[in-house]
């Protein structure tokens, strides 16, 4: 039996070839959502049906949404308006989805029954204050688990609620999901729900509302929404993931020889700060047949194998680039000089503390990297072959299989299998494009 927990990566390339990521995990989530508290039948297509977003689809059909899926990307969702859910009979599972948990307790804390959010062990260990404490602000009843530092930890339990109040809310941290989570709860909320970021976002939740026909207001780094609105069905187009696309994008650009075609990847400005930071770095990266698709920029990436030299990443580059930080680290560990990334303490919030595991998975590859506590300072130079755990964090266990085609040998990584929350086809794909990857270990 194959043993899909872990990956045997050796190397190979050119990687080259015409290929589509699955479709935008966070657009996939939200159209779940949005879908299912509109009036009216919303169908979706392109969506990625990873595990995270399943769950989320699950949730929903435990709350009374009726949801059909004629193929694996694409649904019909049967709204039920923002009031029009069910209390579950059992709590609500969000596996291992961090932004499906947080997005949810918007939507939860308004809810007039009981409810209860749980997730896997993982998930179980990632702080959920963050959304708590302004939703306790806005009237929200909430019960947590806490740590040992008096962080509050899930399961959540919500308790039955009149209604919430708009609040006027400055974000603590440049976090979507939080921005998410709050506006979410102001659909249902009586007056203004205002969030004001300290650096820019990813924007999708914005966007989706809008094409729900709910209007929300933005103005400098502030965005805001009435509550008592209602939101009508639309469809919905998914692109291709861009953080999923990075990985084959980051693949091609480290192996001598590529030529890459990546289709239909979103390229929204609040989240293509990965590309804007390889061409910094000298990638050969072109953005052809650029379009809009359901609200949401898309083009066609064309890349090309290119020598990368080493370079500073911070501000508001790691804000747009959050995600795709993991993959990043690898491109520098193949790069000239030295990469320093900084204001990434996020990072440590993760699927798993990503700055320590991406430490330990660099070093275990000869490269040498220093720790700090928000980024990491990393040397370009020579990878070898060698073991890697991947800490049950899909970007990592993907990053460390790219890295193999710079390895002077086989790459190991275990503790795999959370790849499926975000990219189920990683394995055939990146095989079919020129990697050399095989579940389990190879005899």
């Amino acid at each position: 039996m194959t043993d899909r927990s872990r990956f045997d990566a050796r190397g190979g390339g050119p990687i080259r070839g015409v290929a589509r990521v699955p479709g935008d995990k966070s657009i996939s989530h939200r159209a779940v959502m949005l879908g299912a508290l509109a009036n009216g039948v919303t169908e979706v297509t392109g969506f990625l049906p990873g595990t995270d977003t399943l769950a989320t689809l699950a949730v929903f059909e435990q709350l009374g949404v009726q949801i059909e899926r004629p193929a694996d990307d694409r649904l019909i969702i049967h709204g039920v308006g923002l009031h029009g859910l069910s209390a579950p009979v059992a709590p609500l599972d969000m596996g291992n989805s961090g932004t499906g948990m947080r997005l949810m307790t918007g939507i939860l804390a308004a809810q007039p029954f009981l409810t209860t959010l749980v997730g896997d062990h993982s998930l179980s260990r990632r702080p959920m204050g963050r959304v708590l404490d302004p939703l306790e602000l806005m009237g929200a009843c909430i019960d947590s688990e806490s740590d040992q530092q008096g962080g509050k930890l899930p399961p959540l339990n919500f308790r039955p609620v009149r209604s919430l109040q708009g609040i006027d809310y400055r974000l603590p941290m440049a976090s979507a999901q939080v921005k998410s989570c709050l506006l979410l709860a102001g659909l249902y909320a009586l007056g203004t729900t205002r969030v004001t970021e300290p650096a820019p976002t990813r924007d999708h939740t914005e966007r989706m509302l809008r094409g729900f026909g709910y209007e929300v207001v933005k103005q400098g780094s502030e965005v805001s929404l009435e509550g008592g609105g209602s939101l009508s069905s639309c469809n919905i187009h998914v692109p291709a993931d861009i953080s999923s696309a990075t990985f084959p994008l980051i693949a091609a650009l480290i192996s001598p020889g590529s030529e890459l075609v990546l289709e239909q990847v979103g390229i929204n400005p609040t989240r293509d700060g990965v590309v804007h930071i390889l061409r910094q770095m000298g990638a050969q990266i072109e953005l052809i047949n650029q379009r809009e698709e359901g609200g949401e920029p898309v083009a066609d990436l064309r890349v090309i194998g290119s020598a990368l030299r080493g370079t500073r990443i911070g501000g508001e580059r790691v804000a747009v680039a959050i995600d795709e930080i993991p993959a990043l680290a690898v491109a520098a560990a193949c790069a000239t000089g030295i990469t320093e990334i900084v204001d990434a303490a996020e990072l440590r919030v993760k699927e798993s503390d990503r700055i320590a595991t991406t430490v330990a998975g660099l070093r275990a590859l000869g490269i040498q990297v220093e720790e700090r506590p928000d980024g990491m300072v990393i040397h370009g130079g020579q990878l070898r072959g060698g073991q890697v755990d991947a800490a049950g964090d899909h970007r990592l266990a993907m990053a460390f299989a790219v890295a193999s085609l710079r390895a002077d040998g086989p790459v190991e990584i275990f503790d795999c299998d959370n790849v499926v929350t975000s990219f189920p086809d990683f394995v055939p794909l990146m095989f079919g494009l020129g990697l050399n990857i095989y579940y389990g270990p190879r005899d």
